[in-house]
């Protein structure tokens, strides 16, 4: 996510600004500032490694092993291999979508800053994203769709694939006692029904028949398609602006009521929090530097095809617990 233009690859919500660029006659204390842009960005990426290393090794159950450190050093000596692919997995596409935005910004010289990893060892993705700090207030109108479209196209280079070959490693299904419940998003029951027919009837995924491959590739569309929710400034919300306007506003108010509606019927209350952030945030998306700038055909048909994309990648039920 960027805070100022695009979304972000990550469930967490705009809270950055961008930072003023250095340059070569810097006065000292700016050439400090510009070293920490990249020591901070390069830490979190480090510790976020770690953190998805180590719940992989978990098997996604990192809480049951963080009271003791023998029981943590003797699972992940156990299943390092499966830690280190979950890893190098899930960061691949986390990253490729930060890149997306990143590279974008770079073309329409809009300041950014690298990406800002949040690692969180505690959760099963061992991660919540990330964010570029990205001064978008200058960009126009298709200025700011590129920035906005450019971070979940590229995630789902990587995602689609890694996924593909993660159903294809599946496991039949044995819950066990407190398993943990992954509802497939609509893109997964497509490829589980033509890779693996034995087992369409399955609507979901549990963490303990997950293989590293599908697990982050069940992340990364979650990312992708949480992100692209046509909402305020996540990336979605900068698709829709560009697109349809201050109509755009119309329609994230109506998928918010909508989202709420959904809450209280279904009775899944691990939303709330999400619902209470966007409210924070706001639905509606500010004017971009100009938003007469025309986007052009292709532009526009690149645009109304990724608006399906929180249909094909969120999953609306998201995650729940089975007890027998």
């Amino acid at each position: 996510m960027a805070p100022d233009t695009p979304g972000s690859s990550g469930p967490v919500t705009p809270a950055s600004r961008a930072q003023e660029p250095t340059g070569i006659g810097a006065r000292p204390h700016q050439v400090t500032h510009h070293r920490r842009k990249i020591l901070i960005p390069l830490g979190l990426f480090l510790a976020t490694c770690a953190s998805t290393f180590w719940t992989g090794t978990t098997d996604w159950m990192p809480i049951f092993y963080m009271s003791s450190l023998e029981r943590a050093g003797q699972v992940m000596l156990q299943n390092w291999q499966q830690g280190a692919v979950y890893m190098v997995a899930v960061l691949g596409i986390l990253l490729l979508h930060e890149m997306g935005h990143f590279v974008m910004a770079l073309r329409h010289k809009v300041p950014a800053s690298l990406p800002y990893f949040i690692p969180v060892p505690f959760l099963l993705f061992g991660t919540m994203g990330a964010v570029i700090g990205m001064r978008g207030s200058g960009a126009n109108r298709r200025q700011m769709f590129d920035l906005g479209v450019a971070g979940p196209l590229a995630g789902l280079v990587v995602a689609i694939p890694i996924t593909w070959i993660g159903i294809q490693q599946l496991a039949p299904a044995t819950p066990h006692p407190f398993d943990i419940r992954l509802h497939n998003p609509l893109l997964i029951t497509i490829l589980i029904n033509y890779l693996r027919p034995d087992l369409a009837a399955d609507q979901a995924v549990y963490i303990s028949q997950v293989n590293p491959l599908l697990m982050a590739g069940w992340v990364g569309m979650f990312v992708t398609g949480l992100n692209m929710l046509p909402i305020s400034q996540l990336d979605g919300g900068h698709v829709a602006y560009a697109l349809l306007g201050r109509h755009a506003h119309s329609l994230a108010r109506g998928l918010l009521v909508a989202a709420i509606l959904f809450v209280l019927i279904s009775e899944q209350y691990n939303w709330v929090l999400m619902l209470v952030l966007v409210i924070l945030m706001g639905t509606d998306h500010p004017p971009t530097a100009n938003d007469r700038v025309q986007l052009g055909w292709s532009r526009r048909l690149i645009g109304y095809v990724s608006l399906a994309i929180p249909v094909l990648c969120f999953p609306p039920m998201g995650i729940t617990g089975v007890v027998r």
